[in-house]
């Protein structure tokens, strides 16, 4: 819920924990009960991670106006130091209040029951209507409080409806009838509770994996911190079994860590000097001493976190109109009931309308679904930033990929170096390497490396500048050094004055080139990727790069095309010859030599057709078209700020498998969205019917009430069970 904002203000933002929360019209309710605090702009109440995201005014707005506002809706705002304890102090009041409801209800359903087949007809009579009506109200309190709350807010919940069945009940004198109602409306919270618990479960497991404490290195000695307390620069000491608590850098010392919590991998990974690793991953086999780069909620599985628990905030289509359809719902339950009760005459069939109406298992059907998708998903590696880009998923046609690092391996190596115009190699491999050093891109780690294994010492560059799609520019001991593209230095040749800061040259193939370099031939021939290398405007000579395709990556294709993904199409910024050999390989059509901005295109000229595109990058080089496709998928995203950032689905191991696998989540999630859905609009139906036309009493009604929510949580438990991503 957002509001007209104002520039001057010093906006902040908050998260509030919500306790108390069941169903997505608690969250509405939460919502607007925050939302209608002065000097808040925006908020995000979120149901999986029991918390209220709140944009606000500091200086007109406080926490402990939030918190009223919240415990006047109904639930509760605990502090953050007293949300666990709380949290686990009405776990064990909500355990025992069950066992007494559930005995005291079990007694009270057999003794009305009874009555109502004329068994109990004498135990009941001996009971006065006002000590029974009292029970009711006892009973059903907690549920009538939240109600009176409710309409003191003008808004109707399913429980108002309900409420007026049972207010039917007692003016009838049927108290009996009225405690059966209650007593299933509490069996019904409960279902939902236990539903929404189900969906949180995921969530919960992530976050139980979070470290609470580090061994830090401090005036020489190791001392145990909360991991709260560590400082960015410290080192942290990492022993076998144990987690390790922050993103850093290994400084000594190798071990085994198991990435499972991060990348949902099993096969553990080496980790020596030099290695980055995570929090809340574990080494064995081994110590380690880890330079912290990054603590708590900054770093990698903490942003996992906080992602998985606010992608419930990007809801999907068929979410919103669950939404919208229960906001109308009631108020025609309501006119059902007013009219049954004028056409018939009977207090008692109005009540089952209005007890038997299930508003609540509307609401449930999609976030439940969701919610289960994207934690069981997180546990696999696949992180998912909302419930509608798994329902743009499941319809997608168009897929878009990526060459180097995702469908390869992006760890290119140097074959060979290629001298021109009386250049040696050891002259051009120095310079490229050196203009290279700052670079991010996989071919810079190849040439850095290809560098140092040859002993050739780097020159700092005195300037530098990477051109997106192209290649980088640098100054290097006092010469302008290009490496890249023939784009690039084409448009560099054709320009001799052209200062550090590029604009646009000739774009074309400059023949004179590669003239007299059959070599250069040779490896685009095979599929080789060709850098070229210039100082002060003169081609020096060329790099050839191979990088190796996944082994997965066909088999992955292959199940894509059997889930009727017809077009997959190869983007690359790399050469027609060096696009063909690949994309021979594995049987797509490719557009070569494209530029970032040209990616983008392709992407928009297939969404103005009407497509659904997803595109599929390394996160790093393809942030824009990610970013522009309908879904943009990044590969091996783990630890990397733009890949979380860029895509709307980020896979945090490097595993092709992984892609159809999200296909086929996201398409068995809206199978099971369609089927809560479906069963839930049968249900209503029929129960409005067989009560309006009196054929359902309030008794039935209230019993059948749960049923919903108990066929809606068991086919969506079915997203919860762990997947199997390789197969």
């Amino acid at each position: 819920m957002q509001k007209e904002l104002t520039s001057s203000t010093d906006w902040k933002t908050i998260e509030l924990p919500v306790s108390g929360m069941d169903c997505a019209e608690c969250t509405r309710h939460v919502q607007h009960a925050l939302a209608g605090v002065p000097g808040v702009a925006s908020v995000q109440v979120l149901l999986s991670a029991e918390k209220a995201i709140v944009r606000l005014d500091p200086a007109v707005a406080s926490l402990d106006q939030l918190r009223a506002a919240v415990n006047e809706a109904g639930y509760s705002a605990p502090a953050p130091a007293d949300a666990q304890q709380m949290d686990q102090q009405r776990t064990y009041t909500r355990k025992v209040w069950t066992v007494m409801a559930l005995v005291f209800g079990a007694v009270l359903f057999v003794v009305v029951l009874g009555e109502w087949f004329g068994l109990f007809e004498q135990i009941t009579g001996r009971v006065p209507f006002v000590v029974g009506a009292a029970l009711v109200v006892l009973s059903g309190w907690p549920i009538f409080r939240n109600v009176l709350r409710a309409t003191r807010k003008r808004q109707v919940t399913s429980h108002t409806l309900m409420t007026i069945g049972v207010l039917a009940a007692l003016a009838v004198g049927q108290w009996t009838t009225a405690a059966v109602v209650v007593f299933f409306m509490r069996i019904g919270d409960y279902v939902e509770r236990f539903a929404a618990e189900g969906a949180r479960k995921a969530v919960r497991t992530l976050t139980a994996l979070a470290p609470q404490q580090a061994r830090v290195v401090r005036n020489g000695a190791e001392v145990e911190i909360p991991v709260a307390e560590v400082l960015p620069g410290e080192t942290v000491i990492v022993r076998p079994g144990e987690q390790i608590p922050v993103d850093g850098i290994v400084i000594d010392g190798h071990a085994t860590v198991d990435q499972a919590a991060i990348t949902g991998e099993s096969l553990p990974v080496e980790a020596g000097p030099g290695a980055h690793v995570y929090a809340a991953t574990i080494a064995s086999l081994g110590s380690l001493r880890v330079r912290v780069e990054r603590i708590g909620a900054d770093t990698t599985f903490g942003r996992v976190i906080k992602l998985v628990e606010e992608a419930e905030a990007n809801r999907a289509d068929v979410q919103r109109f669950a939404d919208k359809f229960t906001a109308y719902y009631l108020p025609v339950v309501l006119t059902i009931a007013i009219l049954t009760l004028l056409i018939r005459r009977d207090p008692l069939a109005m009540a089952a309308v209005l007890v038997v109406a299930c508003s609540c298992s509307i609401a449930l059907a999609t976030p439940i679904a969701m919610l289960a998708s994207i934690g069981s998903a997180a546990r696999e590696g696949i992180l998912i930033k909302g419930g509608k880009y798994i329902e743009t998923l499941a319809r997608a046609d168009v897929l878009l990929i990526d060459k180097t690092g995702t469908l390869t391996l992006g760890r290119p190596r140097i074959d060979e170096v290629i001298t021109l115009n009386g250049a040696s190699s050891t002259e051009v491999l120095a310079w490229a390497a050196s203009a290279e050093r700052d670079s991010e891109h996989p071919l810079a780690d190849a040439v850095r490396n290809y560098a140092l294994e040859k002993g050739l010492t780097l020159a700092e560059p005195a300037r530098f500048r990477a051109v997106p799609g192209k290649g980088v520019v640098a100054e290097v001991d006092g010469h302008l050094i290009t490496v890249g593209s023939h784009r690039l230095v084409a448009s560099l040749l054709d320009a001799p004055n052209l200062p550090l800061a590029l604009h646009r040259g000739r774009d074309d193939d400059s023949a004179h080139l590669w003239t007299n370099a059959p070599p250069i031939d040779l490896a685009q021939t095979q599929g080789k990727s060709v850098l070229w290398v210039t100082r002060d405007h003169a081609v020096i000579g060329a790099l050839t790069a191979t990088d190796t395709l996944r082994r997965e990556t066909p088999v992955a294709l292959a199940r894509l095309r059997a889930m009727g993904i017809a077009t997959i199409e190869l983007l690359t910024g790399d050469n027609d010859a060096t696009a063909d050999a690949l994309a021979g390989q594995l049987g797509i059509p490719y557009r070569a030599n494209l530029l970032p901005e040209d990616k983008i295109a392709v992407v928009r000229d297939y969404q103005q057709q009407g497509k659904v595109v997803v595109m599929v990058g390394d996160g790093v080089n393809d942030a824009p078209a990610l970013a522009q496709a309908d879904v943009g998928i990044a590969m091996g995203a783990g630890g990397a700020d733009i890949a979380l950032e860029a895509a709307h689905i980020a896979l945090l191991r490097d595993d092709w498998l992984l892609v159809p696998a999200v296909f086929a989540l996201a398409r068995r999630t809206m199978r099971v969205v369609k089927t809560n859905l479906f069963l839930t609009a049968v249900y209503n139906v029929a129960g409005l019917s067989l009560a309006a036309a009196g054929l359902l009493p309030p008794i039935l009604a209230a019993a059948a009430q749960s049923i919903p929510d108990l066929a809606i949580l068991g086919n969506s438990a079915r997203l919860l069970r762990k997947g199997k991503s390789r197969n």
